[in-house]
């Protein structure tokens, strides 16, 4: 079986072209949200159910999917269930986030933090590491508590890890040298 992610490359990049920049942050949002719903358990078993048809299986998306689809986003989620790739819908979102975020020229980071932040406090730190960085970022926060204290921040293949946990290892190794 072929991988995910050559599975989903050309929806991703079908849909990209399709949208205007001005309507893709709307577009990134709806296809978060499909790529919740298609991640489902209960409702890939729905959709690889023989008697279901393609219709029904995107009528139950449709109605469970809390942000309204544009016209685009509708006909993508249709191919995807008539081709049996509801399962690859995930990785399409997520490609599509990552063609949209290269033309704006911005960068995906994922900040772990021992505690969780705040707005104003994601803002401030988002702020530092977009100098850091040299680029706009587009932060999302996963809460770690191993890291005791400080945060991680992975943004593509860079890593800027100034937490207690990576200090602590930083002594270790120091000291049994």
């Amino acid at each position: 079986m072929a991988e995910v992610a050559t599975i989903a490359r050309p929806y991703a990049e079908a849909l990209f072209k399709a949208v205007p920049a001005a309507e893709a942050a709307a577009v990134v949002e709806q296809m978060r949200a499909l790529a919740v719903v298609a991640s489902e358990p209960q409702l890939r078993q729905f959709a690889d159910d023989p008697r279901v048809s393609s219709k029904q299986v995107f009528d139950v998306i449709a109605s469970v999917v809390e942000t309204p689809l544009a016209e685009r986003t509708r006909n993508l989620l249709a191919t995807v269930i008539d081709n049996g790739r509801l399962a690859a819908l995930p990785e399409i979102a997520a490609q599509f986030q990552a063609l949209v975020n290269a033309r704006s020229g911005v960068s995906e980071a994922t900040i772990h933090s021992a505690f969780p932040l705040d707005a104003a406090q994601l803002g401030e730190v988002t702020a530092v590491l977009e100098k850091r960085f040299g680029r706009k970022l587009a932060a999302t926060v996963a809460v770690d508590p191993s890291l005791i204290g400080g945060i991680r921040v992975v943004v593509g293949d860079e890593v800027l890890d100034t937490s207690v946990k990576a200090r602590l290892e930083q002594m270790k190794v120091a000291l049994t040298s």
